[in-house]
């Protein structure tokens, strides 16, 4: 079913590699205007679930694609980043640390998913998506802003440790359900 609460999700999917043509282009506008775009782009990562809950809209729809479109975008977002040398040397764990969690605590959904168990979102896991959105709003900036560049790191180093941190309390939680 296709809501107004999906199609936010679906445009966070489509508008993603235009994002990632933009870090990547190189005219003078090219990094302001890939900053817009990300800003409306979480936006909708945060209007998609608050428009599902105020309307009425959720579905099974969008508690799927929801978190997959997240993790399109963080991916392709860290692959440009990467590409435009703003995350290297040593940094480039942290990317790797991020994306091994969300695919862990993916495959945990889907696991207990089929056991008709429900994951639900911690608040510190939503602490630690609103941390790795801004961090990586700086990052875009931090291509040609040296100091948002150094905050953007530091801003992503806490959204590591608050990825692990969750991703530790989801793995301890759904213990009891992995049978032998």
């Amino acid at each position: 079913m296709i809501n107004f609460a999906n199609f936010l999700t679906i445009s966070r999917i489509v508008a993603t590699p235009l994002l990632v043509l933009l870090m990547l282009a190189d005219f003078p506008m090219a990094m302001w205007t890939a900053l817009a775009l990300y800003i409306v782009i979480a936006l909708t990562d945060w209007l998609d679930g608050h428009i599902a809950r105020a309307y009425n809209q959720g579905s099974d729809f969008g508690r799927v694609m929801d978190p997959i479109a997240d993790k399109i975008l963080v991916a392709a977002m860290f692959v440009a980043l990467a590409a435009n040398h703003v995350i290297s040397g040593w940094w480039l764990a942290l990317p790797v640390l991020i994306l091994i969690r969300e695919f862990m605590v993916a495959g945990l959904r889907e696991y207990l998913g089929s056991k008709k168990i429900t994951v639900h979102v911690s608040k510190l896991a939503k602490w630690k998506t609103t941390t790795q959105m801004i961090a990586l709003g700086f990052l875009v900036a931090g291509r040609d802003i040296p100091d948002a560049q150094y905050c953007g790191l530091l801003l992503l180093a806490l959204a590591t440790i608050l990825t692990i941190v969750t991703g530790w309390d989801y793995a301890r939680g759904a213990k009891g359900h992995f049978a032998s």
